[in-house]
């Protein structure tokens, strides 16, 4: 699948749950959890203990129902490594030209981290899919408005701070798809072993982006 199909299915998608620090055993658990609620992409943070094979292992038993990514991805090399083991995506947390580049040389779409006009148009500039604003609750919906007025040409992804109270928001201001993490892969129902805590959640996190969009 080319760089631009893959693009449309995150951005289909509307959501990208983000698993950060969870034991590789569980990966199976959650992403069940996250199919049955609706959700069809998935990132895994580089910062996750063996993410790499996790990655591999969710592309190959996941792949047709899921797009599986890498996330907290620092540099080009990290971007390589991600992208073997079978990342279909990348997002980083902060805007580094060197993994912009490996990540077109594999065609893969990458979200680079920007914060500020400059670092969000200096990113698009680099030919990115889209940019991911972060921390996006921090800065709130507000903000994505403000930077759709002078900026309507950039693709915006809303991660870090999105909640079930602020999801709908941050598409309204135009946000093309959101980063959800702890909000939606709840370390606490992980450790409880409620997967269908994380359905239900997933669920809710879709119809509200469903309805903001309609």
């Amino acid at each position: 699948m080319d760089q631009t199909a893959l693009y449309q299915r995150i951005k289909d998608a509307g959501i990208v749950a983000i698993i950060r620090g969870q034991k590789p055993e569980l990966a199976a658990p959650i992403c069940d959890a996250l199919l049955s609620g609706g959700v069809r992409a998935v990132e895994v943070t580089l910062n996750t203990s063996g993410a790499l094979d996790m990655i591999t292992w969710l592309a190959t038993h996941y792949g047709q129902e899921m797009i599986v990514g890498a996330g907290t991805v620092l540099d080009g090399a990290s971007a390589r490594a991600a992208i073997l083991a079978g990342a279909s995506f990348v997002l980083t947390p902060a805007l580094n030209p060197e993994t912009i580049t490996m990540c077109h040389r594999y065609s893969i779409p990458v979200f680079p981290g920007a914060m500020t006009p400059t670092e969000v148009l200096t990113a698009w500039e680099l030919g990115v899919a889209a940019v991911k604003v972060f921390p996006a609750g921090r800065l709130g919906p507000g903000y994505f408005s403000d930077l759709r007025g002078p900026l309507p040409q950039v693709d915006l992804m809303a991660v870090g701070g999105v909640t079930i109270e602020n999801v709908g928001q941050f598409i309204k201001a135009g946000a093309v798809a959101l980063g959800i993490g702890g909000e939606l892969v709840s370390r606490a129902l992980v450790e409880a072993g409620d997967m269908n805590g994380i359905a239900e959640r997933a669920r809710a996190f879709v119809e509200a982006v469903r309805e903001a969009r309609n």
